[in-house]
């Protein structure tokens, strides 16, 4: 059995590049767990999960959460990376400070790039980690991290800094940088007009500004999860991290556009939006 940093354990002949999701169970199928094995088989690679917490959530929000005690976390974790190896991990919601503490141990243990994703609220406005475990994604989580990806309410939370405006960006970045993560990309979808959704990306030396078409149609649930795990997709394919996170937004944009309604609330990002399901809603050809 092979120990917590090794990612050399065969795969089998074939097998695709490996990514564990560590992250929160959307019953509705748009976000978390779900919306990120959706993204990790759209994008070509093998992807396994340790489930942190269940939520009962839909289109119109989340109902209940219930987390998972950390031996459970830890065991799924241990279970996946001893055994199978992974090239990359991502994390999601976390819920509490005990699992940001006790995943932030297994992540800094592991020898791979990790995408963490600091996600506080649901796109509905639900609470989705608890105000006594932001000290922990600071001090613990944020130090493991190879990509951070907060929004802007997130950063706000992480580090006191309010983005009002994409000059605003590079201030949120250099605090989120100063929590110890190696690169830091703010996520500037929820800024007011304009026609692009603007994200910028940095190391503190490296600057990446990326522009795509704002597509409101109403149907961004799972569009943080995704765009990370697309990330992560991409990093355990060997991009490096600029090429991974264009990958990834690219691949974002274009599942944002064929979002579709679903149920009473906010419809899902389409995941197989460059496949043809035999939906009867055509092929998508991309690049």
């Amino acid at each position: 059995m092979s120990g917590a940093g090794d990612v050399s354990v065969p795969g089998g002949v074939g097998a695709p590049p490996r990514v564990l999701t560590v992250a929160g169970s959307d019953s509705g199928g748009g976000a978390g767990i779900q919306a990120d094995l959706k993204t990790m088989l759209a994008l070509g690679v093998h992807g396994m999960s340790v489930v942190t917490a269940v939520t009962a959530q839909n289109s119109l929000g989340v109902q209940g959460a219930w987390e998972l005690p950390v031996e459970a976390v830890r065991a799924q974790y241990r279970s996946v990376v001893d055994d199978i190896g992974v090239q990359a991990v991502k994390t999601g919601m976390l819920a509490s400070a005990e699992l940001v503490e006790a995943v932030a141990e297994l992540i800094a243990a592991t020898d791979a790039p990790s995408v963490v994703d600091p996600v506080g609220v649901s796109k509905h406005g639900d609470s989705l980690l608890a105000e006594s475990a932001l000290d922990a994604v600071r001090t613990r989580l944020l130090p493991a991290a190879t990509v951070a990806t907060p929004n802007l309410d997130e950063v706000a939370r992480l580090t006191g800094v309010r983005v009002e405006s994409e000059a605003d960006m590079r201030r949120a970045a250099e605090a989120v940088l100063a929590h110890g993560s190696r690169w830091a990309l703010v996520k500037g979808g929820h800024l007011p007009g304009g026609a692009d959704a603007v994200d910028f990306l940095t190391d503190g030396s490296e600057e990446h500004w990326l522009r795509a078409p704002r597509h409101d149609n109403g149907h961004t649930h799972g569009t943080g999860c995704t765009l990370a795990s697309a990330i992560a997709s991409q990093l355990a394919k060997g991009r490096t991290v600029p090429e991974a996170v264009a990958d990834a937004k690219a691949y974002v944009t274009g599942a944002i556009a064929a979002g579709f309604a679903l149920g009473g609330g906010i419809g899902p990002v389409d995941h197989g939006w460059r496949f043809d399901r035999d939906r009867g809603r055509g092929f998508r050809a991309t690049p």
